[in-house]
């Protein structure tokens, strides 16, 4: 997936990053795809792009899980994601159960 093609003049550095949340683990996956074409995964659903671009790829249940978690939940969740490249939106759910 081509989002734009700079000028090879243009560089890119880590003052900007986007992120992206996606509704399904489906999304993530074509979108983490895409993007990686040419570049490189950094971790905890970060990427960098064939162009330098920083982004970071999310399922959005993610920020629901974490809404609804107390402190031991959310504790879990955060350290499955500190183990992620991808982010695999399963394992952060069997992680806030326990």
């Amino acid at each position: 997936m081509i989002l734009f093609d700079p000028p090879a003049e243009v560089a890119h550095g880590h003052a900007i990053s986007l992120f992206l949340t996606c509704a399904t683990q489906a999304e993530v996956d074509a979108l983490w795809d895409g993007l990686l074409e040419g570049g490189k995964p950094v971790q905890c659903g970060w990427l960098t792009d064939r162009y330098g671009v920083s982004w970071q790829v999310v399922p959005s249940p993610v920020g629901d899980l974490l809404q609804e978690a107390d402190a031991d939940q959310a504790g879990r969740v955060k350290q499955a994601i500190e183990g992620m490249v991808k982010i695999d939106l399963a394992t952060l759910e069997a992680a806030f159960r326990g």
